[in-house]
């Protein structure tokens, strides 16, 4: 197998684990090129990904067909004559680039009207009895592998900064006077919803305590553009806002990475920066509210989870159904400095 192509997931978080799978593919294929078919969005992760040849990036648009884009792709991507595709979401639209580009091994989960789009297929798991996203894009790999070939240890995702991207992160540092050994970085977004959004006036107490302990230390709040104005409150709220700093919508994902990447430890909620954060080995507390820490954990031993596993919980929901949002209101800020105090 000399070159494979990855239809890479949507979201960031889908896409830091499915490394793992790549790191896969590399030892059942040492001498294969790695591509991957990645949407703007999610791109950055693959180019920290040290197995991937090339990144194609494509402007995709959520629950758009864009059928003209996709079969002005699949014409470029034939020309590359791939002998595989691993197509990771589950999409019937997902599936359509790499048969319309006549790639031999078309390779996903069962789904969406896929019949004959996807040639080596899995059933999907079932919503109840759910594995670990990182097991569930490394199972697709077995596919294509000897039966008698020894699996990798203990899928656990892992990323790489850019040289360039850390030079970049580091210029704007020194333009706020910002020093690098000072960091905290807080995510408070959740694209899902608000379910999965610790309260702003929660992350506001953690920055006025962390700024308490240490007088140096600098908070920097990372997010997309969307979450911008909730990192405003948490400013807004907090009472040494000279201290923190609003950088949601301000870096790219590149940036945000090399960031992470130099911080001292990072507070997020269950969300793709959090599994960045992971795949950098960097210290965190992971906040989960109606999400499942069983099935999205952030892989890494130097994470900590937080999550009260009410009786309502996980509920899976994008806005409390209950209207009370106790699964995360209740997570106290004392409770998340306490558990921060701990990592090493």
């Amino acid at each position: 197998m000399q070159k494979i192509l990855i239809i890479a997931p949507n979201w960031i978080g889908d896409a830091v684990t499915t490394q793992p799978l790549l790191a896969n593919l590399k030892v059942l294929y040492p001498d294969s090129k790695i591509d991957v078919l990645a949407s703007n969005w999610v791109s950055p992760i693959y180019r920290a990904c040290s197995e991937v040849h090339e990144v194609i990036e494509a402007k995709f648009e959520h629950k758009k067909l864009q059928w003209s884009l996709r079969k002005q792709l699949a014409k470029e991507i034939e020309a590359k004559n791939y002998q595989a595709c691993f197509v990771l979401p589950n999409s019937f639209k997902s599936a359509l680039i790499p048969w319309l580009a006549n790639i031999p091994f078309r390779v996903g989960y069962r789904g969406e009207l896929r019949f004959g789009l996807i040639n080596l297929a899995l059933d999907n798991p079932s919503k109840i009895n759910r594995p670990k996203m990182v097991e569930h894009y490394l199972a697709l790999g077995q596919l294509l592998k000897d039966d008698n070939f020894p699996l990798p240890a203990e899928p656990i995702p892992r990323l790489h900064v850019s040289s360039s991207a850390k030079q970049s992160v580091e210029r704007k540092l020194q333009n706020n006077n910002i020093h690098p050994d000072s960091i905290y970085i807080f995510c408070p977004g959740a694209e899902y919803g608000p379910s999965k959004r610790w309260p702003t006036e929660h992350f506001a107490v953690l920055a006025q305590n962390l700024i308490t302990q240490n007088l140096n230390n600098q908070i920097i709040l990372l997010g997309s553009k969307s979450d911008h104005a909730l990192a405003q409150e948490i400013t807004s709220q907090a009472k040494q806002a000279g201290n923190i700093h609003n950088w949601c919508g301000d870096t790219s994902l590149d940036e945000a990475i090399a960031l992470i990447g130099m911080s001292k430890a990072v507070i997020s909620n269950d969300s793709g920066l959090m599994h960045v954060a992971a795949a950098l080995q960097i210290p965190q507390v992971a906040i989960f509210g109606s999400s499942d820490p069983a099935h999205t954990p952030p892989l890494s031993d130097r994470a900590k989870i937080i999550w009260l596993n009410m009786a309502c919980s996980p509920c899976h929901k994008r806005v409390c159904p209950l209207g009370h949002l106790r699964c995360l209101k209740d997570i106290l800020p004392e409770q998340v400095l306490a558990t921060l105090n701990t990592l090493k």
